[in-house]
């Protein structure tokens, strides 16, 4: 593969994205709120059933908090400070008490204990990371036994004329803090890899389809020495 062409494959550089979402920041309620919602509230409805302590990485301006209710405790994390900033202001309205703090820290190095959480949810994130594999590890080494990571992302098409405006789109979207030709299979090899995960549920969003749910369970420690 040409050096351009793989260079725009390549996973995210953390400096260009972090650029990009504190340009986003005051303007990111208004025009991605709307556009994200559907996938948004999919991935808060997945994690209310799971219920308990839920760690949200990519946390945002917090949009999600009112998709969340009192049957769970929500730590909300994002790399970007000027996100936090607004997730922060939107705390201190009184309005989320089911949500116990937002912070800045990077998804890849987690201050969190092993099985800390019940569920991790990531939001348009996971695709836009510097090293997916190990976001996913840390994900996986917060969340309990019994417990589960809940992605919702757009995911490549990998075939078709879609596939092909992705693949067009891969460079100049960077700046903007966007992938779109992130593909699920880089998912499946990671859950395969990791051994103690399981995929329970990938389905398109309604009503376009254009976000993908992505559900993995943290076995329990038996079925995963079993499964090593």
């Amino acid at each position: 593969m040409p050096e351009s062409r793989a260079n725009a494959f390549a996973d995210p550089d953390r400096h260009v994205m972090e650029k990009a979402y504190a340009r986003w920041a005051p303007l990111y309620d208004m025009v991605c709120g709307p556009i994200f919602e559907s996938g948004r509230r999919a991935a808060a409805a997945a994690a209310r059933q799971v219920g308990g302590r839920i760690l949200e990485v990519g946390v945002g301006t917090g949009l999600s908090f009112a998709d969340y209710d009192r049957s769970t405790r929500v730590v909300g994390i994002d790399m970007s400070a000027p996100m936090v900033a607004k997730a922060q202001e939107r705390l201190a309205t009184g309005e989320f008490p089911h949500v116990e703090s937002v912070m800045v820290m990077d998804a890849a190095d987690l201050a969190f204990g092993e099985g800390a959480f019940d569920c991790v949810v990531a939001q348009f994130v996971i695709t836009l990371v510097a090293d997916p594999e190990r976001v996913l590890d840390e994900c996986a080494r917060v969340v309990r036994p019994g417990g589960e990571i809940i992605l919702v992302n757009h995911l490549y098409s990998e075939k078709g004329l879609s596939a092909a405006i992705e693949r067009l789109l891969a460079r100049p979207s960077r700046k903007l803090g966007l992938r779109p030709e992130f593909p699920f299979a880089r998912l499946a090899a990671w859950a395969q890899r990791h051994g103690a995960v399981a995929l329970v549920e990938r389905r398109p969003i309604k009503p376009l389809g254009v976000y993908t749910l992505v559900r993995f369970r943290r076995l329990p420690d038996t079925q995963a020495r079993a499964a090593a």
